[in-house]
């Protein structure tokens, strides 16, 4: 339980990028490049099974920019993104519960990336399925709830489908898939389990030399779903300060995911008060005289959520405010329409309103 006094500091932070130390086109340099163009405050590195960008010094604000490496872990099977630690967890012969423990026992924070996938509608050669099997067995921090580029590209059924995608991410991209959310809700029935939204962004395409052609340039890709995490303060454009204030707002689950080629998102915010303080997101307390808040930038179809059951609607909305006398898992989603196709906004993380017994 928290109780904050002034307003969190709202970081837009692009998660999942690879880069040319595994297999991404864009050099660190270019990615920063393409952060700020994009309006995003923070770039989440995970290039596959390497560290060498955090030895090479990339960690730290460039102009604005602040970026920390973290890993995507890659064995045969599921993947596993890791931040906060210094050294390549080996993954040979461990098994998903073993690579999630061995993140935690060195200090990282851990989530199964894709955790859902179920490979190309159009070809399981070129999009084989590589999903975490062990999401039950728990270890981990989180779960790459939205995973942009892999959860819409499965989605598509034919190749103009996915060319489309590619083309014109804002025109194709509607949400995360329902069976990804309802999954989420069932985990946070029994555990808190952060949500983050990750781009899986390679900028797909060929390098020549100094130039890339692709059909999916970062610039546009980092325009689309961000991850934005709430500081208790400003940051101080000193590394290991805001490094550690990013990862712990991250662990405690205080962020929410946004489409921000919908609207702009910051200044969103979803909390609860009652007789014993106030909640924000990620908090868990015992059930009771709970009231539920949340302000958002621009109106909105906006739904709670508890236990994966949509309880209160409010359309057209900038504001909701709900009584929350039961036990549950209380999330909220804003949803708006443009081009009469119905996007999923904003998913915040959840208030954890447990039952005593």
């Amino acid at each position: 339980m928290t109780l904050h006094a002034s307003e969190p500091h709202d970081m837009g932070c692009v998660v999942h990028v690879h880069s040319t130390y595994s297999d991404g086109t864009a050099t660190v340099p270019e990615i920063i490049d393409a952060a700020r163009a994009s309006g995003a405050d923070a770039v989440l590195l995970t290039d596959h099974d390497t560290l060498q960008a955090k030895r090479d010094g990339w960690e730290g604000w460039h102009d604005g920019v602040l970026v920390l490496v973290g890993i995507e872990v890659s064995p045969r099977g599921g993947h596993f993104l890791a931040f906060g630690i210094d050294r390549e967890p080996p993954h040979a012969g461990r098994t998903e519960a073993q690579i999630a423990q061995a993140v935690a026992a060195a200090g990282g924070l851990g989530f199964p990336a894709h955790p859902f996938s179920q490979g190309s509608r159009i070809s399981r050669t070129i999009g084989r399925p590589h999903p975490w099997s062990a999401l039950e067995d728990g270890g981990y921090t989180g779960i790459e709830l939205w995973s942009l580029v892999t959860d819409t590209a499965e989605r598509c059924a034919t190749p103009r489908e996915l060319l489309r995608f590619l083309r014109a991410p804002a025109e194709t991209v509607t949400g995360p898939p329902a069976q990804s959310l309802a999954a989420w809700d069932r985990l946070c029935a029994r555990r808190r389990v952060v949500a983050i939204g990750g781009l899986d962004a390679h900028q797909t395409g060929l390098r020549f030399g100094q130039h890339v052609l692709t059909v999916m340039p970062h610039a546009r890709v980092f325009g689309t779903l961000r991850t934005r995490v709430l500081l208790e303060r400003a940051p101080t454009g000193e590394l290991e300060h805001d490094r550690a204030a990013l990862y712990a707002a991250l662990a405690a689950g205080r962020c929410y995911l946004a489409l921000e080629d919908e609207a702009p998102a910051r200044g969103f915010a979803f909390w609860a008060s009652g007789s014993a303080g106030r909640l924000e997101m990620g908090d868990e307390a015992a059930a009771g005289d709970w009231t539920l808040h949340a302000r958002l930038p621009e109106p909105a179809q906006v739904r709670l959520v508890r236990d994966g059951t949509t309880v209160e609607r409010a359309d057209g909305a900038r504001e909701l405010t709900a009584a929350a006398p039961e036990a549950g898992v209380y999330r909220l989603e804003a949803w708006r329409t443009t081009r009469g196709r119905e996007r999923a906004w904003i998913i915040s993380n959840p208030i954890y309103l447990r039952d005593a017994g």
